[in-house]
């Protein structure tokens, strides 16, 4: 008869979701600081380039894809400071699958909070004719 897999505590639990979320968002986040660095030393090489790949930027779908930077920027930081807890707390393993879901209730509150703002203006470059 087959046997559980044994040596790991977070084996398809809330924890293991926490850990691949914050290493999905980081990977995401240092691609786009990568690309940032890229296109931002442009400016040095051609202006003229710089300035035609800040106008993409400028783009519908850039402006609904900031949202999605956003919220990994949000989640991995608030993440990043529950693992901080873990760490740190004597009590933080305890309350650990209590802290995953405080952080991914104040991401999509603030989320919530920042999206019809950012939304409104992505909409009105649209109107504008992207500009």
């Amino acid at each position: 008869m087959p046997t559980k897999p044994t040596g790991t505590l977070y084996r398809g639990k809330t924890g293991m979701w926490a850990w691949v979320l914050h290493r999905i968002t980081g990977v995401a986040i240092f691609f786009f600081l990568l690309v940032h660095v890229l296109d931002t030393a442009l400016v040095r090489l051609s202006p003229e380039a710089y300035n035609e790949v800040i106008a993409t930027y400028k783009t519908p779908v850039i402006g609904f894809a900031e949202l999605g930077l956003v919220a990994a920027v949000l989640y991995h930081g608030l993440n990043g400071v529950r693992v901080i807890l873990i760490d740190f707390w004597s009590k933080g393993s305890k309350y650990q699958v209590a802290m995953f879901w405080i952080v991914i209730a104040l991401a999509v509150t603030t989320l919530a909070i920042f999206a019809p703002r950012h939304i409104a203006n992505v909409l009105s470059h649209m109107s504008e004719g992207g500009h």
